[in-house]
């Protein structure tokens, strides 16, 4: 069973095939369809997600937004039509405000799913043959290669200078060369097990092959996606503080207009006169405006916020946020890019801008086709530092250029033929 063997790095190539019925020819059909039963696919479960009408629905369940709802009501009976207006549209917009950011939130989460490789190159049936990665199960023996994202997590058997780019999982900028020998039984950290590779993670160099060990909500990106799904929905102290000001208010409202609906009837004054004037002092004490402008504070910084690419879930999480004095974070994917930008170019006793290079300088010329020439990297795929000096190519050349197409041909069939030795 899956998950059974822990530590597949210390396990052997045979004892791994072994374990889900494998073997080097790869699995049968029948092997497979029995697995998909098993294990199910290879992909992320989705928590059920709530309908925009319902997320519109339960945006009216806050204590307050209640009392508004109960003043409108009451003021549409006392006949002042117009104070009911204003208040449903307070309401309404702030019901639509905070939608439009559970949607976006929602959309952000289930991005993880960009992580997952669509296609699969695997043996099936002694037959090596390309599928929908979702269709992969353990036992699978998958064919990985640079730009490869690595479908599933599994087991290196061969190693062809492999090097994958694990930032997603570890926070490693630097790719991680893999090997297919056995390392020593024991705990060992995801950046440590040399010979295993992790669903999501980015092949930058060379080629192996990979027996499946772990698919779906099994992977260790999984796992992370499982984490996400369990997350509950707290209280935010701002949310706490308006429901027991709501609360607190609410009674207080209601015992005062007991008392003037008494005393008016105790002064004689007819039953239906002294409800009225009970009802408008009660609408009077309502703070309407209240709900409307917390919502349009924490809307203004949400909007803030999201122009910095932080996306919001919940309005009232905003001032939560700003509650916070210090965030621990690591760098890697979160504070930067993992992406490595030539600043400035130092050539003949000069410094030169990224952009500011002179190809028909024989010097300036000569170190930006080195930079193609001596690189093992296209502009999206291979060592950080190697992109960096190709993008500084091509952005002093022109991007249409035949010479700078000339060299680019030129290093990608010297890396086919490098890779083929």
């Amino acid at each position: 069973m899956e998950g059974v063997m822990k530590n597949y790095f210390s396990k052997s190539k045979d004892e791994i095939l072994k374990e889900f019925n494998s073997n080097e020819k790869g699995l049968t059909t029948g092997q497979v369809e029995t697995s998909i039963e098993k294990y199910g696919y290879n992909q992320l479960n989705e928590e059920k997600k709530l309908s925009t009408f319902t997320v519109f629905i339960s945006q009216f369940k806050d204590f307050l937004v209640i009392i508004l709802i109960i003043a409108s009501i009451i003021s549409l009976i006392s006949g002042n039509e117009e104070s009911t207006i204003v208040i449903l549209v307070v309401i309404i917009i702030n019901a639509i405000l905070g939608t439009v950011q559970h949607l976006k939130a929602e959309e952000s989460i289930s991005s993880l799913k960009s992580l997952s490789a669509p296609k699969s190159k695997v043996l099936r049936d002694g037959e090596k043959v390309e599928i929908l990665s979702k269709y992969l199960v353990p036992g699978d023996i998958v064919f990985i290669e640079a730009g490869d994202l690595v479908p599933a997590d599994g087991r290196i058997i061969e190693s062809f200078s492999l090097l994958v780019n694990e930032s997603s999982l570890t926070g490693e900028s630097e790719s991680v060369e893999k090997t297919s020998d056995i390392m020593a039984d024991g705990e060992l950290a995801l950046g440590d097990q040399k010979n295993m590779v992790f669903s999501g993670s980015l092949v930058s160099y060379g080629r192996g092959i990979v027996i499946v060990t772990s698919t779906g909500m099994k992977t260790e990106l999984g796992k992370i996606a499982s984490l996400l799904e369990a997350t509950k929905e707290k209280s935010t102290p701002l949310q706490v503080s308006l429901d027991n000001f709501g609360k607190k208010l609410s009674i207080g409202i209601i015992i005062l207009c007991i008392i003037v609906f008494a005393i008016n009837v105790f002064h004689g004054v007819k039953m239906l006169d002294s409800l009225m004037f009970a009802v408008a002092l009660a609408v009077a004490a309502i703070p309407e405006a209240l709900s409307s402008i917390v919502t349009i504070v924490l809307a203004l910084g949400t909007q803030k916020l999201s122009k910095e690419n932080a996306i919001i879930k919940n309005l009232k999480s905003v001032e939560s946020l700003g509650c916070v004095s210090v965030i621990c974070s690591d760098k890697t994917g979160t504070l930067t890019q993992n992406k490595m930008t030539v600043k400035q170019v130092y050539i003949n006793n000069k410094v030169y801008n990224e952009k500011g290079m002179n190809i028909q300088d024989t010097g300036e010329s000569l170190i930006l086709k080195e930079s193609i020439l001596c690189n093992d990297a296209t502009s999206e795929i291979g060592d950080p530092t190697e992109i960096a000096l190709i993008n500084l190519s091509e952005i002093n050349y022109n991007m249409n250029s035949k010479e700078l197409k000339e060299i680019l041909v030129f290093q990608k069939s010297h890396l086919i033929q490098t890779e083929n030795l």
